[in-house]
C-alpha cells in the first residue's frame, strides 16, 4: 500500500527545512563578519583589563548573540549596545559555553553582574536596574580578574570615558 501525501503538505516541510537550515547556518556563522572592537574595565584599584569584543548593535545581532558558540578567547566577548536605557533581561538558550553578563549604565559603570550563566537555560537574567549595555565574557572570567560592581567600562558606546 502506498500513501500519498498532499503536495501542499510536502512544500510546507520543504520550505520549513530550508528556513531551519538558514537559520542554523546563520546563527553559526554571523560573527564571521562580526564588527570587533577594543574595551577596557579599569577596576576601583586602577587595574585595567583589555578585551576585544563583537559589537552586537542591531537586533538581529543582539538576538543572535554568542548563540551555537563552543568556546571564546579569554580575553574576547561580546558587548550588547542597547536601543535604550531600560532594565533588561538575557536568557541562555542555544548558547553552549557559561557566561558572565555584566551590565553596565550609559557612563561606562558596572551596576550589576550575574556569574556564571548556566549554558542552554531559559531562565531570565535581569539587570535589575536600568542599563545601555551589556558585556558578555567567559563564565568565571569577572571573578578570576577580581571585576566588580563599580568598575567602569572604557569604550566608545559609554560617556564619559575614563582614562
Amino acid at each position: 500500500m502506498k500513501i500519498k501525501i498532499p503536495q501542499i503538505l510536502m512544500n510546507v516541510v520543504m520550505v520549513s527545512l530550508m528556513v531551519l537550515a538558514g537559520t542554523t547556518y546563520f546563527t553559526k556563522n554571523a560573527h564571521a563578519d562580526a564588527h570587533v572592537d577594543k574595551l577596557v574595565i579599569v577596576s576601583k584599584d586602577g587595574t585595567k583589563h583589555n578585551f576585544e569584543v563583537e559589537i552586537a548593535a542591531t537586533n538581529v545581532d543582539r538576538e543572535v548573540g554568542l548563540m551555537f558558540r563552543d568556546h571564546m578567547a579569554p580575553d574576547h566577548g561580546m558587548l550588547f549596545e542597547m536601543e535604550q536605557t531600560a532594565p533588561t533581561s538575557f536568557w541562555m538558550k542555544n548558547t553552549l559555553i557559561p557566561l558572565d553578563m555584566l551590565f553596565i549604565a550609559p557612563d561606562g559603570t558596572i551596576k550589576t553582574i550575574h556569574e556564571n550563566a548556566v549554558p542552554k537555560s531559559l531562565t531570565g537574567i535581569s539587570s535589575e536596574v536600568p542599563v545601555s549595555g551589556v558585556l558578555e565574557l567567559n563564565g568565571g572570567r569577572a571573578k578570576t580578574l577580581g571585576i566588580a560592581v563599580g568598575d567602569k567600562v572604557v569604550h566608545s558606546y559609554f560617556s564619559p570615558s575614563v582614562k
